[in-house]
């Protein structure tokens, strides 16, 4: 028996989704690629100059932008392709006790900032993702980082120009969809957390496996 016209109506129009999402996906890494090349060599450097002097790598956002955020301070703390020495590296918003106590005391806007003026020093780096280019607390993160000497990076979406300016070097994903804005901010994280691990592995950090471990690529969970 052939599937009913309705099925087979409701199996095409899934498809399609799947492929007009693939497409949008791809459409949007490209325009980046003939686009942003040049920012994000120019954050990659940034990034490279903060490790080759082994200083923090600050990183912060909010929802998807805070999931990021741990992800690619987990890549560094820990491994991203090959073993080599931890790099400090901190997601500002992992710390759920000093999020409630700082936005319950100081407001939600300041829950990145106040981190920032603890435990950023002139020379640290810090890592701002915010999809609009608008979240209060990323701006006044930002607004910290600057009076505190650090360097900032952004990664931000089509609406993001003015906070783009606001940082030394950011990259603009030229989309107003979270999720093609997101997928990109992982992918130039991933590219950064690379640069990162090579200046690591230069300065002589990767003779030896981590106690308990042996020395590998990284395996993927």
């Amino acid at each position: 028996m052939s599937p009913r016209p309705a099925k087979r109506a409701h199996a095409t129009l899934a498809s399609n989704r799947v492929r007009r999402t693939f497409a949008e996906s791809a459409a949007t890494l490209i325009a980046v690629f003939a686009r942003e090349l040049d920012s994000i060599e120019r954050m990659a450097r940034l990034v490279s100059a903060t490790v080759a002097r082994g200083r923090t790598v600050f990183l912060c956002g909010n929802g998807g932008s805070a999931a990021e955020a741990q992800h690619l301070a987990a890549e560094l703390v820990g491994r991203f392709v090959r073993d080599r020495g931890a790099l400090p590296a901190i997601a500002l918003n992992a710390d759920g006790s000093v999020i409630t106590a700082v936005g319950n005391d100081y407001g939600f806007e300041r829950v990145f900032a106040r981190q920032v003026e603890a435990l950023g020093r002139r020379g640290d780096l810090l890592v701002a993702m915010t999809t609009s280019g608008r979240s209060p607390n990323i701006l006044e993160a930002v607004r910290a980082a600057r009076a505190r000497g650090l360097t900032v990076i952004g990664m931000t979406g089509q609406g993001g120009a003015a906070f783009a300016r606001r940082c030394d070097a950011a990259l603009v994903v030229p989309s107003r969809e979270t999720a093609r804005i997101q997928e990109v901010h992982l992918l130039v994280g991933h590219i950064l957390c690379e640069r990162a691990e090579d200046v690591a592995r230069a300065r002589g950090t990767s003779d030896a496996a981590p106690r308990g471990g042996r020395r590998a690529r990284k395996r993927r969970g």
